[in-house]
């Protein structure tokens, strides 16, 4: 299918010259990093910008680095970066792991941790293990940056706390200073590219604090603050894993649609987030599976 909308397409060489267009365009200037999603949106008319600004040239937002345990992902960094860092399999396997599961290939290719943020579907892969890491997205303006946990991120269905006359400029993730280990378990149609009818991330510590995050339950993609009240303070058991499940099922609110029901969606969710813990707990002690092995149900 072709594009068809008439829009402005610009190519900064610099920041500076993004953010004089976002301030003067402001919700009708769109940003071109990877595309996979804008693409498809101007295509079928959802996104009908008077300019696009690609971000491609813009030295300040391309890679990431890892310095003082904390991990800045700028917003050009593709999924396939992720994954072929071995610092970030090292340090942040969570996150390697849930960039594993987003589409295909090609689409990691091209796709960035930032737009997948930025379109905040509720089914978003990398929202799990941004939230468990307690990410914080750095977003630029002419007139300041500002710091936004990605816990007050997404707002609603495909919102988002980005003001119209500002970018996303990175991601940030802090290291945890204690022994932990993680999962993130994925709900699929098939193996391959597909959206997730479900997913739950989660962390698990040596000191028996647990974090646990939701994609595709719920409106939006987050902490489970209930999940982990039931978890914290106690060892992974048949009595403790049942009441996190329990507990779980006050908290999300999946709903039905053409990929999966909602009676679907709340029993998996509950056999991922056993799946998810006791994966991550065998981890935490040097045995399990290997990150990226099974985390598909």
């Amino acid at each position: 299918m072709p594009i068809t909308a008439e829009f402005e397409y610009v190519k900064p060489k610099d920041m500076e010259e993004v953010l004089h267009v976002f301030s003067l365009y402001k919700e009708k200037a769109r940003a071109l990093a990877g595309g996979t999603d804008l693409v498809v949106h101007l295509k079928e008319g959802l996104a009908k910008p008077e300019v696009v600004v690609d971000l491609k040239a813009v030295p300040e937002l391309a890679g990431f680095a890892l310095r003082d345990n904390t991990l800045r992902l700028g917003a050009l960094a593709t999924f396939t970066d992720l994954i072929e860092a071995p610092v970030i399999k090292a340090k942040f396997p969570l996150l390697w792991e849930a960039a594993l599961t987003v589409a295909s290939t090609g689409v990691r290719n091209r796709a960035t941790v930032a737009g997948n943020i930025c379109s905040a579907v509720p089914s978003a892969d990398s929202a799990p293990a941004l939230a468990v890491y307690d990410a914080v997205v750095l977003t630029r303006s002419l007139g300041g940056a500002r710091r936004v946990p990605v816990a007050d991120w997404f707002t609603g269905p495909k919102r988002t706390a980005l003001r119209p006359d500002e970018i996303v400029e990175a991601v940030e993730l802090r290291l945890p200073e204690k022994k932990h280990a993680g999962c993130y378990m994925k709900l699929s149609r098939y193996e391959g590219e597909d959206l997730a009818q479900g997913g739950i991330g989660v962390l698990v510590f040596a000191d028996h604090t647990y974090r646990v995050a939701a994609c595709a339950l719920g409106p939006k993609p987050g902490r489970c603050p209930l999940t982990e009240a039931a978890l914290n303070g106690k060892k992974l058991g048949d009595k403790t894993l049942q009441a996190a499940k329990e507990a779980l099922l006050r908290e999300i609110s999946p709903i039905t649609d053409i990929r999966s029901s909602k009676e679907y969606r709340l029993h998996m969710a509950q056999i991922m987030l056993g799946r998810a813990l006791e994966s991550a707990s065998a981890r935490l002690l040097g045995k399990g599976p290997k990150y990226g092995a099974e985390n598909i149900c």
